[in-house]
């Protein structure tokens, strides 16, 4: 049986509303190891301390493409979870280093909506999803194109 509360509808959603996502997160080393590993990252800059002594941060950074992932998974309850797909992302960009031991905020903004020019059951949502880390600072930026249905539709299940 579906969630009928997981996810919105297109119509839900407001140009210009900004959607404060409550899901959170705290990288651990083990997060990073684990992502490093099942995508055969290896760069020592994610995985090797004493490598990392000598480098701009000092530290062991967490993959961006982890970030990324993560951010757009706190976002799915909110913007995603009655999605028919996920169109396409644009304009990511990694604002600030992430490291472990920081935990992760999210928000996304409403840019545009409209309805799909072929199938009156269905639209496409225009997101930016903003991502913060514990002090406040900008860590990730990513931009969405979601197709979402419409309530009251086949697709309302």
């Amino acid at each position: 049986m579906k969630n009928p509360n997981f996810g919105n509808y297109l119509d839900d959603f407001k140009v210009g509303d900004i959607i404060k996502h409550t899901a959170r997160k705290t990288i651990l080393e083990s997060d990073n190891n684990l992502f490093t590993l099942l995508t055969m990252n290896h760069h020592p800059v994610h995985l090797d301390k004493e490598y990392c002594k000598n480098q701009q941060h000092g530290q062991i950074l967490v993959v961006g493409t982890y970030v990324f992932s993560l951010v757009v998974g706190f976002t799915v309850a909110d913007i995603s979870g009655k999605a028919i797909a996920n169109l396409d992302y644009e304009k990511v960009s990694h604002d600030g280093p992430v490291f472990i031991g920081d935990t992760l905020h999210a928000e996304t903004e409403i840019i545009d909506l409209r309805g799909s020019r072929t199938k009156p059951d269905r639209g496409i949502l225009y997101v930016e999803t903003r991502a913060y880390n514990q002090r406040n600072d900008k860590v990730l930026t990513l931009r969405r194109h979601v197709l979402i249905p419409v309530k009251g539709t086949k697709n309302e299940e």
